[in-house]
């Protein structure tokens, strides 16, 4: 049987009413409605179809005639056809793999029909063992001898570069008015977050070409400074925009403590001065509650659900999830759906999938994507 129906199979006889993990609710809230589920009949509501494998992927997106662009972490992107044939696109910069680095987020310019510009995060050498992401575009040429990136130029880098392998971030969304965001971790470092003379452990916002905006909140500062639209982030590894316009964003906390935060301008969350975790070795850190100065997160989970990314559901193929928000999950190894309600979040269902998910995305047509963790990981369409 083959593997993608042989997981439907064991949903359907073990039914999947598992007891998961539960969120504790922050930001308005409800904990009695925070208990995770899946469908009323216990049964996932989507069939499961494997469109191709991949050696750890970490993103993917969409192009106009329905083609993907999927990253892995060793550093191959791959233009991946409706049938699930895979093909490696050259002149991909030169990046380091290792811990939790290597190419990760992939997106396009808001104008790439007219003019072909991809945008890649990955993690790059610096001197001796630092590294750090940085974000380079390049215009997508196809010919008879294949694909490949032309006139790659680094816009952005994280600044500094750190000893270590983790907490890079490097998610990437354009909003609506042009500006790309690029979200930063903190290197497992702690105070960056609250440096304002580094732009790790931030959100960030810059024009298309990595210049930064003259209405961004700290740019009279210049530097690295003036890039900051937030600040106070762990490991923030999604970032997403609602159908209104709102930005949100996910993190990964510490020992408890993931976060989902509505993002305002200028707004401080907190780590690693504040947090709904604790650190690893059992030590306490205040909550947000113990200090307002501080943004709290609109949910936490703790125990956590370890959150990769997210996409807030815009389609038709799932009517009732139209708005809200589909998270991707490693350690909860599946789908977890969150209702927003204006600056309130509610866990509403998780969907398990019997492994770590990496990705998720929305096809033009309303069919969820979704790219397991590690290797071989396959590309899933979710549809009802």
């Amino acid at each position: 049987m083959p593997r993608h129906l042989s997981l439907v199979a064991a949903i359907a006889a073990f039914g999947f009413l598992v007891a998961c993990d539960r969120g504790s609710a922050a930001g308005g809230a409800d904990p009695a409605t925070q208990g995770p589920r899946a469908a009323d009949d216990g049964k996932l509501p989507f069939a499961i179809a494997e469109v191709a494998t991949f050696d750890e992927p970490w993103a993917l997106v969409s192009l106009p005639d329905g083609r993907m662009l999927v990253t892995e972490k060793k550093g191959h992107l791959q233009l991946v056809d409706a049938g699930g044939q895979k093909h490696e696109v050259s002149g991909v910069p030169t990046i380091s793999y290792g811990g939790q680095g290597g190419l990760g987020d992939v997106a396009l310019h808001p104008h790439f029909a007219t003019n072909h510009l991809v945008y890649l995060s990955y993690v790059e050498a610096g001197a001796g063992p630092l590294r750090g992401a940085a974000v380079a575009r390049g215009k997508l040429v196809e010919a008879a001898g294949g694909a490949r990136l032309e006139g790659v130029q680094v816009i952005w880098r994280q600044v500094p570069k750190i000893d270590g392998g983790g907490h890079f971030g490097h998610r990437m969304k354009f909003g609506a008015d042009g500006k790309l965001w690029i979200s930063s971790g903190e290197r497992q470092q702690f105070d960056p977050a609250q440096d304002m003379g580094a732009n790790l452990g931030k959100v960030l916002r810059l024009e298309d070409d990595g210049r930064v905006p003259a209405d961004n909140p700290f740019a009279a500062k210049g530097g690295v400074t003036a890039q900051v639209w937030t600040l106070g982030h762990r490991n923030p590894l999604g970032i997403a925009f609602a159908p209104g316009g709102q930005l949100w964003e996910l993190e990964m906390g510490p020992a408890g403590g993931d976060e989902l935060n509505r993002i305002v301008r200028g707004a401080n969350y907190g780590w690693p001065r504040v947090s709904e975790g604790k650190h690893y070795d059992g030590r306490v850190i205040p909550n947000h509650a113990s200090n307002p100065t501080y943004k709290a997160p609109a949910i936490s989970w703790t125990p956590v659900i370890a959150p990769a990314d997210f996409i807030f559901y815009t389609g038709k193929q799932f009517p009732a999830w139209k708005g809200d928000i589909i998270i991707a999950g490693l350690k909860s190894e599946g789908l977890v759906r969150v209702h927003i309600t204006g600056e309130t979040a509610r866990e509403v269902a998780r969907y398990p999938m019997g492994h770590r998910i990496r990705e998720v995305d929305q096809a033009a047509d309303g069919a969820l994507l979704v790219l397991e963790d590690g290797t071989p990981a396959r590309l899933l369409r979710l549809t009802p």
